[in-house]
């Protein structure tokens, strides 16, 4: 806090004090920051009345501002949370995922959120295991992904991926061109806004990917896709499938692809890494990128390049050109998306 100089003024008077000009210094006063009389920013456009105060203020987005406040009020509350959890429910504070809800989802204000651990570690995001119920019950495990913003200086191949997304603030898609500490928040909040909006539609198509539970700030809550026990579901590389189960992955996959590409969407980065297989079941991870192809001028081979990835991997295992048919497939997702 700025601190007024003792010498110009009394603690008990709001007069200014009586200053000698016996050494009065002959040289003119400095020009400062700030204008002594105004106390304002000389080269400040001057706000008016009814103009509404800015929504984001420093490095930090409006969001994650109120989320991370939100997390200091839990932290030093004065009543110790139950169960050890390390948080009071922020389902209050969020966006909240599609109707209908699945019956799983704790909606209750008194529950509590306790952190298990991390799940996966990324470029952009952690993942962490997270249970949410009530007070002395078993809760409900979640999958928190939580995006890094201001400890990256780049996101991977961000540049690429958010052509076609625009900011309506010049001063926000001046901030993220720059990659200044704000402007990586914003992408941070972008990713996250993104990922959120391709599940919450996915998931109403009834594409197999995992339920949105909620977004706050620049977490998301998904469903957990693994056991009671908190492991995970393995990821496709993880997998040595049989034959047959090979086969009927490979069709998983492709259907996936097509429901995406009939919304005029490319997943972006596919590959074995962000297909999980839980119990027989493929089901598509990783949104943070999806791209709309239509929009954007690299979205064809962003479409093409999911496709050899993942054909790719299909091949390796043992697939045949004869089953996965590349070639065909890309054509039926091209006219599928409207491209040809």
């Amino acid at each position: 806090m700025r601190q007024h100089d003792s010498d110009d003024f009394d603690l008990f008077d709001a007069r200014p004090a009586h200053r000698s000009t016996r050494f009065e210094d002959p040289r003119p006063a400095r020009r400062g920051r700030f204008d002594e009389e105004t106390r304002e920013r000389p080269n400040r456009r001057a706000r008016y009345d009814d103009e509404p105060e800015p929504a984001r203020r420093g490095r930090l987005t409006e969001g994650e501002r109120v989320r991370l406040a939100k997390l200091r009020d839990d932290a030093y509350t004065e009543t110790q949370l139950p169960d050890g959890a390390d948080r009071w429910s922020t389902w209050d504070d969020a966006e909240h995922g599609p109707l209908p809800r699945p019956d799983w989802v704790v909606t209750e204000l008194a529950a509590v959120d306790t952190d298990l651990g991390v799940l996966k570690t990324g470029k952009e995001a952690d993942v962490h295991l997270l249970r949410r119920g009530l007070p002395g019950t078993p809760g409900t495990l979640l999958a928190a992904k939580r995006y890094r913003s201001d400890e990256h200086k780049l996101f991977h191949r961000d540049a690429g991926y958010l052509e076609g997304r625009r900011m309506r603030r010049s001063r926000e898609m001046r901030a993220i061109e720059h990659r200044s500490a704000f402007g990586r928040n914003l992408i941070a909040e972008q990713w996250t806004v993104a990922e959120f909006a391709a599940l919450s539609r996915l998931w109403t198509l009834g594409a197999p990917v995992p339920y949105p539970v909620q977004r706050n700030g620049t977490e998301l809550l998904l469903e957990f896709l693994g056991e009671d026990d908190g492991t995970a579901a393995p990821r496709l590389a993880q997998v040595r499938p049989e034959p047959d189960e090979l086969t009927d992955l490979w069709f998983q996959a492709t259907a996936a692809l097509e429901l995406l590409a009939s919304e005029g969407l490319a997943h972006g980065d596919l590959s074995a890494y962000n297909l999980l297989v839980h119990r027989g079941r493929l089901v598509v991870i990783d949104l943070p990128q999806v791209v709309d192809v239509v929009a954007n001028p690299a979205g064809v081979e962003f479409l093409a390049r999911d496709v050899r990835n993942l054909a790719g991997w299909f091949h390796g295992r043992g697939l045949g050109e004869h089953v996965t048919k590349t070639d065909d497939l890309l054509a039926e997702l091209f006219s599928a998306a409207g491209l040809g």
